[in-house]
């Protein structure tokens, strides 16, 4: 089992930037892609980012695409999301998950294990 630890999130204006980030124990890191997920309130939860194992490859949700970067640091098992750009519709909990393999896979489904969720919310 994968236990998955997220910091970074806040409160920041449109048109700003936030950092995720979100670090792994208890599998090889780079042997699993790992996903940004992210909840509004009364919405279900949504794919927003996907890295495979080796980090050599990414996925977006479109409504993020040219604005968010996933990407990973396998040596500190760590993954992050670079938000930038931000706008008040990206307002949720976003969520890190670790996926049962090594491709990217952008059902929820295919992930074992979550992050707490961390709040981020974008004034207009």
């Amino acid at each position: 089992q994968v236990q998955l630890v997220q910091s970074g999130g806040g409160l920041v204006q449109t048109g700003g930037s936030l950092r995720l980030s979100c670090a792994a124990s208890g599998r090889t890191f780079s042997m699993y892609a790992m996903g940004w997920f992210r909840q509004a309130p009364g919405k279900e939860r949504e794919f927003v980012a996907a890295v495979n194992g080796l980090g050599s490859s990414t996925s977006y949700a479109d409504s993020v695409k040219g604005r968010f970067t996933a990407s990973r640091d396998n040596a500190r098992n760590t993954v992050y999301l670079q938000m930038n750009s931000l706008k008040p519709e990206d307002t949720a909990v976003y969520y890190c998950a670790a996926a049962t393999g090594y491709y990217i896979q952008r059902e929820l489904a295919y992930y074992s294990s979550w992050g707490q969720g961390t709040q981020v919310t974008v004034s207009s």
